[in-house]
């Protein structure tokens, strides 16, 4: 089950969380594991940057920050915290539209619970040849 939690003071960009939701287990069945609780928290670059400091003592900003919370290695549950002031950001920097960006750091997260990483330049291009494969696969 996936939940879209909003903290920020303004609505985000209106998307259709059941299409969403639909797309995103088919990532996480299609990768053979099974859809627990995840819960995105859509927040701004503060929340974002504090959690950042206190958790993973990174002082830098952040699209997106992914804690599991399951027990069985096979289910696929935690929290996703995103920012939405950085897809904005990264909209500009990439000359991307923001719904593709708002899908990539989606599926990017849930990439990560499923164990893929992104620290070393091997890790990044899988886990980006990964979101690319999705984002066709949902537009398909």
């Amino acid at each position: 089950m996936f939940n879209f939690t909003n903290l920020l003071k303004n609505d985000i960009p209106t998307f259709n969380s059941t299409t969403i939701s639909r797309w995103l287990e088919d990532v996480v069945i299609s990768e053979d594991f099974v859809v627990g609780d995840v819960q995105y928290i859509f927040c701004n670059d503060n929340y974002l940057h504090k959690i950042n400091i206190d958790f993973l003592n990174h002082d830098t900003l952040t699209d997106i920050i992914t804690f599991s919370t399951s027990n069985n290695v096979k289910i696929i549950s935690g929290e996703i915290f995103i920012s939405i002031e950085r897809i904005i950001d990264n909209c500009e920097i990439h000359h991307k539209q923001f719904y593709e960006e708002f899908r990539r750091v989606l599926v990017h997260g849930i990439l990560h619970l499923i164990g893929y990483d992104d620290h070393s330049e091997n890790d990044k291009l899988e886990m980006r040849n990964k979101e690319n494969y999705y984002l066709i696969l949902q537009n398909n």
